[in-house]
């Protein structure tokens, strides 16, 4: 037998033992005699039990990437590729329960298997679908003020989070029947929306207050305002009779809304409000304790056992109220009534989890404002679910 032959057959051995007893209970001699080879000539090709594991993920990713090359053939505008590559991810994890089960509760588990070859397959996918996020944006069909590394990750996030879920609590049989409920979120959040003239003055502002920033007045241009706005330039004149007007007009913007915002301080009624605390919230719990944090990501959410205890329940009394509050919304008609609670809830918790893991496990402190991350986490997830979203 070749040595290639060899090597796959102890790895699919290895995947089928693996998948059933988990790494923990599986011994090297376990997969020796499933692939009918002595436990010596495991050792020529692995380095021991978590490169094998690992490698498992390395082994299909010609395969993973074979198919969804021949999936998006012919798929030619950006949203219906972006939407093919969603449904396949869904569809593949949904139609390989093995393999599924040995990626997020044993892989993903581990922190090691982040620096380790198998990880190159997550790192393959996010680059497409970066890249089909850059494409409708460059064909027009996206929101051109949209930051596609952030959307990628909130869609990352949010379909590891349908997998894990459907894994851990059986909530839904296969992945790809929230498929509709993923892409009308998705599609709030990337797709253009006609501005009102109220928020058009706002639009500009802040696209004039990043311009600012970066550049300072003197060398800021209106032309460059109005195309990060979104806007012909004319459009800018109609609001603000100069560049200094422009400059003048931010503060006032700012601080209206702080002091409309005063009454709610201690009391929130509108839910919208309720959900942009409630995201900043979580957020911020977790960012200050990181020893928690990693506890959490990595030993308990990857830990299908969690999902069967009684400490789990609590976890589902604290997420309760974050679909409270879309269901009131949803009710009051200021969240669109085809968004489900539970789908959102996993974009939310599936975006957390993949932004937390990068920020504060696997970068450590690389020095970037998390602040405003968070910020704009939250302003892109409330764009995914209100009616007639306005920053």
């Amino acid at each position: 037998m070749k040595a290639d032959d060899k090597k796959l057959k102890i790895l699919n051995a290895a995947e089928e033992i693996i998948s059933q007893k988990g790494i923990a209970e599986t011994t090297i001699s376990d997969i020796a005699r499933k692939a009918n080879v002595a436990d010596s000539i495991i050792y020529q090709f692995f380095n021991g039990k978590q490169d094998l594991l690992f490698s498992i993920p390395a082994e299909r990713e010609d395969e993973y990437f074979s198919l969804l090359d021949e999936h998006l053939q012919g798929i030619g505008d950006a949203e219906s590729r972006l939407g093919k590559i969603i449904w396949f991810y869904l569809r593949y994890f949904d139609t390989h329960p093995g393999y599924t089960r040995i990626f997020f509760f044993e892989c993903l588990s581990s922190q090691d298997f982040y620096l380790s070859r198998g990880y190159g397959v997550v790192r393959r996918f996010a680059e497409i679908l970066l890249e089909s996020l850059q494409l409708g944006v460059t064909e027009g069909r996206f929101n051109p003020r949209i930051d596609t590394h952030l959307v990628r990750d909130v869609i990352l996030g949010m379909l590891g989070c349908e997998i894990l879920t459907a894994l851990g609590l059986g909530e839904i049989k296969e992945g790809v029947s929230d498929y509709e409920n993923i892409m009308n979120l998705v599609r709030a959040m990337i797709l253009p929306r006609e501005e009102s003239e109220k928020s058009k003055p706002d639009t500009i502002l802040s696209a004039a207050t990043k311009i600012f920033s970066e550049k300072g007045f003197a060398k800021s241009k209106v032309s460059e305002i109005a195309k990060l706005a979104g806007v012909a330039e004319g459009t800018v004149y109609e609001y603000f009779v100069n560049k200094e007007s422009i400059l003048l007009s931010i503060p006032v913007k700012h601080f209206d809304r702080y002091t409309a915002e005063l009454p709610q301080l201690f009391e929130i009624k509108n839910p919208v409000r309720k959900l942009r605390r409630f995201i900043r919230y979580y957020f911020s719990l977790f960012s200050t304790e990181r020893e928690f944090l990693k506890v959490f990501l990595i030993q308990l959410q990857l830990n299908k056992k969690f999902y069967g205890t009684k400490e789990f329940e609590s976890y589902k009394r604290y997420f309760s109220i974050f679909e409270h509050i879309i269901e009131e919304g949803k009710v009051e008609g200021i969240f669109r009534f085809d968004v489900n609670p539970r789908v959102f809830r996993n974009m939310f918790i599936g975006t957390f989890n993949n932004l937390a893991l990068r920020w504060f496990i696997l970068c450590g402190d690389r020095h970037f404002d998390k602040m405003q991350k968070v910020d704009q986490v939250t302003e892109l997830l409330c764009s995914a679910v209100t009616v007639n979203y306005e920053n």
